[in-house]
């Protein structure tokens, strides 16, 4: 799930890099941690914690944090079934309930009930009777706007996937690779609820005949096409709508300087497909009891409380911490659009097959 971040690329996607004691990336040495005291998590690009809460856990635990970046969530899964009989770490982060059966049944995961599960949302959970996933947050794809642009021309900007379709919204709108970017998927599972097996073909044949333009990642999404970026880019992208998260306008406020009083970016609340992101232990870790604490920490209420000003995503744990910007600026949508787990494990890969060759074409 990611998200606008400050540094030098404001990373809206669903995190930003850094924060922890020790990062690497996917060209490090494969086959987990390498000794006792090190413990591997292995994310997609946006992954972020404080350091402090993470020096917390390192304190506490006795093991050392290694982070391995592996590109997109989609590219991470891949990676991590490619390497399941030597893992290049001790847990996955960032697998979605998008990707979620792809994982499960491909058995990179080994069974572990995380210290806390108790206290997860119903409604997050998933994999209940063997284990072998820990929810860690949520949060909304959906389509973003540029307000300024829609001001400026006296443009009211799209809240629907219908509106999308509409003349006033041609050659405007950017969205990511549904077969390599995890909100790209999650843009066309919206769809795919939102008109069935028989109609969302259809509709993603309107969006093209309108304009839509496909790039690989939510990065180059976000940061070089759209033009309601604050970061991340030398040129202001042309595109005023973008497939991003509901969460992406509190962080284009809270990273700003000075800080506006609105977001400068809105949400098409009608566009939104809700997202859950998962951790788990892998199988064959080189060091299991590792990565069970800190399958803990991700879900213990320090983590919880930390992570939504870090990631930009929603915590799934009861009582956590709502920071007051999400609130005003990003708020969960009321609606959501929503799929079953099975439906998506026996849909997912013959819908992207089929977009691809529609909208790739």
């Amino acid at each position: 799930m990611s998200i606008t971040r400050k540094a030098t690329a404001l990373a809206l996607g669903l995190g930003l890099a850094g924060g922890l004691t020790a990062c690497g990336s996917s060209d490090g040495d494969a086959g987990g941690s390498g000794d006792s005291r090190t413990v591997t998590l292995v994310s997609h690009d946006s992954w972020a914690a404080s350091e402090e809460v993470v020096a917390a856990f390192e304190k506490s635990s006795g093991y050392q944090v290694r982070v391995l970046k592996d590109g997109d969530a989609g590219q991470a899964v891949n990676k991590a079934v490619l390497t399941k009989d030597n893992p290049q770490g001790d847990v996955l982060f960032g697998v979605d309930n998008t990707l979620l059966s792809r994982a499960l049944d491909n058995g990179i995961f080994q069974p572990y009930e995380a210290k806390g599960s108790d206290l997860v949302l119903p409604e997050y959970r998933a994999d209940q009777d063997e284990h072998r996933v820990t929810p860690v947050d949520t949060g909304d794809v959906c389509v973003n706007y540029d307000k300024a642009y829609f001001s400026e021309r006296g443009l009211t900007p799209p809240d629907s996937f219908d509106d999308l379709t509409e003349p006033a919204y041609r050659n405007l709108l950017v969205t990511e690779n549904a077969g390599s970017s995890s909100p790209g998927l999650g843009f066309l599972l919206g769809t795919a609820a939102r008109y069935g097996d028989d109609g969302w073909q259809d509709y993603w044949k309107k969006l093209e005949a309108n304009g839509v333009k496909v790039v690989d990642s939510w990065e180059q999404a976000y940061n070089e096409e759209f033009s309601g970026s604050s970061g991340g880019r030398k040129a202001k992208g042309d595109r005023p709508l973008v497939v991003s998260y509901a969460s992406s306008p509190p962080a284009e406020v809270i990273y700003a300087d000075p800080q506006p009083a609105t977001a400068p970016t809105g949400v098409a609340r009608g566009t939104c497909f809700r997202q859950v992101e998962y951790a788990g232990l892998l199988s064959n870790a080189g060091n299991p009891e590792g990565g069970k604490a800190l399958l803990d920490f991700l879900i213990s209420k320090r983590f919880q409380d930390d992570m939504p000003l870090n990631m930009f995503v929603y915590p799934v744990r009861e009582g956590a911490r709502i920071p007051e910007a999400f609130r005003k600026f990003g708020p969960q949508a009321e609606d959501p659009e929503t799929m079953d787990a099975a439906k998506i494990a026996a849909h997912r890969d013959q819908w992207v097959k089929s977009w691809t060759s529609l909208v790739l074409k």
